[in-house]
């Protein structure tokens, strides 16, 4: 045989392999003990016939903390509902996602932003992806993440609150790619740093940028890419964009509006797939230091913005032609950076900038007249230092979560609580301490009949360090 032959023969071999090597798949990591994570032990089973969810995104499946998920535990042991496991947690104040038994933390440990994948049924971990951050906070708040990651086609995308855009593998945690936002695109920290998180739209990554004549952009979810830039005149706010389907088309809402000087911001109603903006809604406090936070409500074809720095809340209605008119405004129903709840025609949320002038609201959707409102306040003895005394806690800046025919509400204190909301009044239907620390801002996240939570500071009454919390909700059989 000829010597060249055999050469081409043995060179075609050789990529053969290389080509058959790069061919094998290479397994994800396992889920292994987790040095951070204690387990307590297993939930009950789930009960027959419970409906479940995952949840993927920022305020639940349908982006309006409302679960459809059943037979939850309607009351409370005196210790509380069973904890399940609890791991140790950084500084921010992003909620956990989560997708089928992968649970994703975003967190800040040291001087490093940190993405972990935990299994959310005991806390074991399966990877851990990590890069350094300088942030720190002007008004002395913790330097962690504000916006909570997203979750689709196996895919995780977080943003840090230095504006690190990333997208890792779900299954490995592998960087896919990365764009430095602020960076790239010339922007200053804002008040509280980088918080609206961002919305996986399909095949796009929907991000309230905030840069000049480039407020909304879209990337590509597989490469990072450019996909089309939106709105020429608003900052970035802390208002997760919200997804929507307006008169049979679908629609992102951006409720914009950060750090400007005179302030400005308002709501876009976008197409998702081209960013043609229907129309911009402005709305905003007048006040020099103020933010839009609160992510929008959509009801139908209205949308519900609201801000606790002067304007408050408005109802506006956008038309098959895609522009909007103002139905209401109620300037005593403003939402900090929780987000209101609609049930059976009416809106609930917390208007107030917080804590002291927190109140629980109920307004009538079609109006916007008030029905109600109240601080729920209670007093308790607790074990101090220096012994035991009487404490008086409240709600104050509570979200709200519409499950399984009630509202739960996890209070700014740790107090979790079972509430029967409706036009006529309000109604404690249970109540228990989880624990006693400031800063309960993230919202709970409800899968499978497993509740989590996150204690974003120390609790010096029981002595705990920050933690996330897993408990059982499930009502057993």
């Amino acid at each position: 045989m000829p010597r060249f032959l055999v050469q081409t023969l043995l060179a075609v071999g050789a990529y053969a392999g290389i080509a058959l090597a790069l061919a094998v798949v290479v397994p994800p990591p396992a889920f292994q003990a987790n040095p951070d994570a204690k387990f307590h032990g297993p939930p009950k089973p789930l009960p027959a016939g419970a409906v479940t969810s995952d949840w993927k995104s920022f305020l639940g499946p349908s982006h309006d903390m409302v679960s459809p998920e059943t037979k939850l535990l309607g009351e409370f042991s005196p210790r509380g509902p069973k904890l399940v496991w609890e791991a140790r947690k950084g500084t921010g104040y992003a909620a956990p996602v989560i997708a089928g038994e992968r649970l994703i933390l975003f967190h800040r440990i040291g001087g490093d932003e940190v993405v972990e994948c935990l299994n959310a049924a005991d806390g074991r971990r399966a990877w851990r992806f990590k890069y350094p951050s300088r942030y720190r906070d002007r008004y002395g708040f913790n330097n962690g993440p504000r916006c909570s990651p997203a979750i689709a086609d196996n895919a995780v995308v977080t943003y840090g609150a230095e504006g690190k855009l990333l997208c890792l593998g779900l299954a490995d945690g592998r960087l896919r790619w990365q764009r430095e936002v602020l960076t790239e695109f010339k922007l200053s920290q804002q008040f509280f740093g980088v918080g609206a998180t961002p919305l996986i739209e399909g095949e796009r990554v929907i991000v309230n940028v905030g840069a000049a004549g480039r407020c909304v952009m879209a990337f590509d979810l597989r490469t990072g890419k450019t996909v089309w830039t939106a709105g020429d005149k608003w900052g970035a706010s802390y208002a997760a964009p919200t997804p929507a389907t307006i008169h049979g088309r679908r629609r992102v809402l951006v409720f914009a509006g950060g750090e400007s000087d005179p302030p400005n911001g308002g709501l876009l109603c976008l197409d998702p797939a081209s960013g043609k903006v229907d129309f911009a809604f402005p709305w905003r406090g007048e006040r020099v230091e103020s933010v839009n936070a609160s992510a929008p409500v959509v009801v139908g074809n209205r949308v519900l913005v609201s801000e606790c720095y002067g304007a408050g809340g408005a109802l506006v209605e956008v038309a098959e032609s895609g522009s909007a008119r103002l139905v209401w405004k109620n300037p005593n129903f403003g939402t900090h950076f929780m987000s209101a709840v609609q049930q059976d025609g009416y809106f609930y949320g917390v208007d107030g900038h917080g804590p002291q002038d927190a109140d629980l609201v109920c307004v009538d959707a079609k109006t916007g007249k008030e029905q109600w409102r109240t601080q729920p306040e209670w007093t308790e003895t607790v074990a101090t230092p220096t012994g035991k005394r009487e404490m008086n806690f409240g709600i104050f800046r509570a979200w709200l979560l519409r499950v399984d025919g009630r509202t739960l509400c996890l209070g700014e204190y740790g107090h979790l609580l079972w509430l029967d909301l409706n036009p006529r009044g309000y109604r404690e239907l249970a109540r228990t301490t989880l624990f006693t620390a400031p800063e309960t801002w993230t919202p709970p996240v409800l899968s499978r009949g497993l509740l989590y939570i996150c204690q974003n500071d120390d609790d010096p009454l029981h002595n705990s360090p920050r933690r996330l919390l897993c408990y059982d909700l499930r009502a057993g059989k």
